[in-house]
């Protein structure tokens, strides 16, 4: 083997040991502190994550699209803030604590989408009235935080953001995943969806071809 391909080799195994040891970080958030309930709703935070992304996987979304649903919430389990945080008036920026966590791991076809989760949310309540109407007690007084339903200049703005159709498509997720006593995989069973993205990303190849807007 050339010296080339030996440190090729090396570099890759670098990556995926890396790789690995964030996916260990994550997944003792999910298991040590995504155990809590989830801000008024009748799950854990932890189910709530792994139930947006069973659907999103149900649905027959791209690996990108179900990483970012099963890693929306992340925010949440670091924040620290506690599960009343809304009842006290106070927006936790959750997505952008998420996103922020999460940036050098995954490319921008995980990142965005869940960035852009709660923005989704304004975007749906704003363009579609029913989707406003099955929000829960919890999401109605957390959507008054976050701004409320978009204004015209705001969902046309939103829409023509590269990766909106994939934010509003896990919002969807998001708000029907919410079901109690459900039987859900573990988040080692997403552990390999999970690498394969994070390793596309470290070799600059991304998880995805760009995004259409709405």
């Amino acid at each position: 083997m050339t010296d080339s391909g030996a440190g090729n080799r090396r570099a890759g195994e670098d990556a995926a040991g890396k790789v690995d040891k964030r996916l260990d970080a994550l997944e003792r958030l999910f298991e040590e502190v995504g155990g809590t309930a989830y801000f008024g709703e009748p799950v854990t935070t932890t189910e709530h994550m792994l139930q947006t992304a069973v659907l999103a996987d149900r649905a027959g979304q791209p690996a990108e699209t179900i990483a970012a649903a099963l890693l929306h919430d992340v925010g949440h389990l670091l924040h620290g803030l506690g599960e009343d945080i809304a009842e006290r008036g106070v927006d936790t920026d959750h997505e952008s604590l998420g996103a922020a966590y999460l940036d050098d791991l995954f490319g921008p076809a995980v990142i965005e989408p869940l960035r852009l989760h709660v923005a989704a949310k304004r975007y749906l309540c704003a363009t579609d009235p029913r989707y406003a109407k099955r929000l829960s007690e919890a999401s109605a007084r957390s959507l008054a935080l976050q701004g409320g339903p978009m204004s015209p200049a705001e969902a046309s703005a939103f829409a023509a953001l590269p990766h909106a159709r994939a934010a509003v498509a896990l919002r969807r997720y998001d708000e029907a995943a919410k079901v109690p006593g459900k039987a859900l995989p573990r988040f080692a069973d997403f552990r390999p969806l999970l690498r394969d993205c994070a390793l596309r990303h470290a070799g600059n190849a991304g998880c995805a071809p760009a995004a259409a807007p709405l």
